[in-house]
C-alpha cells in the first residue's frame, strides 16, 4: 500500500449530514526516493470519490509546488464549500493549498510561511537565465493565490 501525505475521515457535521475531513500532514510531492509515491490525480479519484462540503486540516512543511497548484485547483473547482483549518503550520506549498478554503481558518498557535520559490540549477549562463526566468514565473503564479 502506498503512503499518501493526506488521509480522509468521513464524520459528520451538527446537523448529521455526512462530512468529509481531509486532514493534510507532511511533505506534497508527486513523488519521493522512498517508493511512497503521492500524486495529485490519486488525490483527485479520492475527492472526486464523495459530495457534499469538506473540512481541510492542514499541517505541513509543503513541498512541491506543482503538485500543490493542482490541489490548490482542484479545491477551487470543488462545487461545495471547502473549509481550511490551520492547526500547525502551512509553509511554502502547503500555503499555496491554504488559499484554496471557502473559508479559511488559523489557530492562534500555527504558523503560515510563504517565501520566494527556489531552485537549483546547473548550467551555463543560457541556463541559469532560463531557471530565473522559471523561479519569476512560479513567483507571479503563486501570488496569484494570495
Amino acid at each position: 500500500m502506498k503512503r499518501k501525505f493526506w488521509n480522509w475521515i468521513k464524520n459528520q457535521d451538527e446537523s448529521g449530514s455526512e462530512m468529509r475531513t481531509f486532514f493534510l500532514n507532511g511533505e506534497i510531492s508527486d513523488e519521493t526516493w522512498y517508493g511512497d509515491e503521492v500524486t495529485p490525480k490519486l488525490f483527485k479519484d479520492e475527492l472526486e470519490g464523495g459530495t457534499g462540503p469538506i473540512s481541510v486540516w492542514i499541517n505541513s512543511p509543503g513541498g512541491d509546488v506543482f503538485a500543490a497548484a493542482q490541489i490548490y485547483n482542484m479545491l477551487m473547482d470543488y462545487p461545495y464549500n471547502v473549509t481550511v483549518k490551520i492547526d500547525g503550520l502551512a509553509a511554502s506549498a502547503a500555503s499555496v493549498i491554504a488559499m484554496a478554503g471557502t473559508t479559511v481558518e488559523m489557530s492562534p498557535v500555527a504558523m503560515m510561511m510563504i517565501h520566494n520559490p527556489a531552485t537549483i540549477a546547473i548550467g551555463d549562463s543560457e541556463e541559469m537565465k532560463k531557471a530565473v526566468k522559471m523561479l519569476d514565473e512560479v513567483k507571479e503564479s503563486i501570488m496569484n493565490a494570495y
